[in-house]
This record gives C-alpha cells, structure tokens and sequence, in this order.
C-alpha cells in the first residue's frame, strides 16, 4: 500500500511535465535539449538563492510572519527571474519558434523546481506507513508551479524577446509577471500571517495558475497580432 501511494503521489507530481511535453509540439520539435539546458540554469540559481538566504536571513525559531524577512526572501526570489532571462535570451537553442522556446524552458524550470523541492519528501515520506493527503497536495501544488513557470516564461519573452508588442500592454504583461514572480512570498504570507492551512494555499495556486495562464495566454496571442 504505501509503495503504491508513492507511485501515485510521483505521478501526480511529475507526470504532469511529461504530459505536457508529449501532448503538445515540443515533442515534435524535439525542444528536449532546451527544457535540460533551462533546469540546469534553474539549478544554478537555486544555488545562488541558497547562498543569499543563508547569508542575509536570520535563523527564526518561530514560524510568525516577518515582514523584513519576507521582505529580504522577495528580493533574491527575483533571481529567478534573472535565471529566467538567462535561459529565455543567452541559451543557445534549436531553430524554434518564440512559442516554443518559452514553453520548453517553462517546462524544464519547473521540472527542475519539483525535482530539487519535491522528490526527497516524496520519496521519505509518501512511503510511509500513515496514509497523509500532504504528499497529494504536494503534487497538486508542483501542477500549479508547472503552470505559474510556463507564465512567467511567456511573460518573460514578452518582456525580452518581443519587440514590436502594443504600449498598452507593456504595464499589463510587467504587472503580471511580478505577481507571478512573487508568488512564493505571497503564499508564505497566507501560511504565517493569515494562518492559512496547507490544502487552502494550494487551491489558493491552483486557481491563481489558471488565472494567470488564461491571461498570459490572451497577452501572448495579442503581441502576437498584426499592428495596425
């Protein structure tokens, strides 16, 4: 039983990616090389991230919200955008469309994220012998990042990639892509400062990654269309 709760929870977990990137024309692009090249870029700025938050956050024994620790945790979160530039317009790719590109190295950044913050819970713990629902909120919640990276890398090449894109979209696509960047902090808030519980924060996600998906999406289609 719980090595079939494993299975279940890793592919709730990971089997999303692999999904998305069969069901869709990265396979046939053969964009496989692009999504290994963005998750060896996130696991360097993981590393960076590590490194400024054992060096600039203080060690807290409560788990109360902090603002200025907060706060600190946002600003070097937006290494990742920073890692998410590098991979969108420094990488070397294959002859892909702009569509593409952004969709792959969305998808490797995130199957890097549930590799590096997912796979060693999983593996301790949903072999239990307790049967728990965190590890199937774990994987729902890996779902919702799936989505929230993809969005923020079809922002991103918005921001980066595009040149040509309508002025009044610019606030519109720099907005979305801080909330989506942010994310992270404003989850914690909802845990420490307005004690929400585990399963509310992820369906919390899981609503905000469609949100913003539907509306990266409209941007995406929109910068895509013929000036006037």
């Amino acid at each position: 039983m719980t090595v079939f709760h494993f299975f279940n929870c890793a592919i709730l977990t990971f089997g999303p990616h692999a999904v998305y990137y069969s069901a869709t024309p990265l396979s046939e692009y053969d964009t496989l090389g692009t999504s290994v090249k963005a998750a060896l870029v996130y696991l360097g700025t993981a590393l960076v991230k590590l490194v400024c938050l054992a060096t600039f956050l203080k060690v807290s024994d409560n788990e109360s919200f902090d603002p200025y620790q907060e706060f600190l945790k946002a600003l070097i979160g937006f290494i990742d955008v920073a890692g998410l530039y590098f991979a969108l317009t420094q990488l070397t790719h294959r002859n892909i469309s702009q569509n593409h590109k952004f969709q792959a190295v969305g998808l490797g950044w995130a199957f890097a994220d549930s590799i590096l913050h997912r796979l060693a819970p999983l593996w301790v713990g949903a072999r239990g012998l307790e049967f728990t629902w965190d590890y199937i909120l774990q994987g729902l919640e890996a779902n919702a990042n799936l989505v929230l990276s993809i969005s923020l890398a079809a922002l991103g090449s918005l921001m980066w990639l595009r040149k040509n894109k309508p002025k009044t979209l610019i606030p519109i696509i720099y907005t979305c892509a801080g909330i989506v960047a942010t994310m992270p902090s404003i989850t914690s808030y909802m845990r420490r400062g307005l004690g929400w519980h585990f399963p509310e924060v992820v369906g919390f996600q899981l609503f905000t990654s469609l949100v913003m998906a539907f509306i990266s999406w409209q941007l995406f289609a929109a910068c895509q269309r013929p000036s006037a």
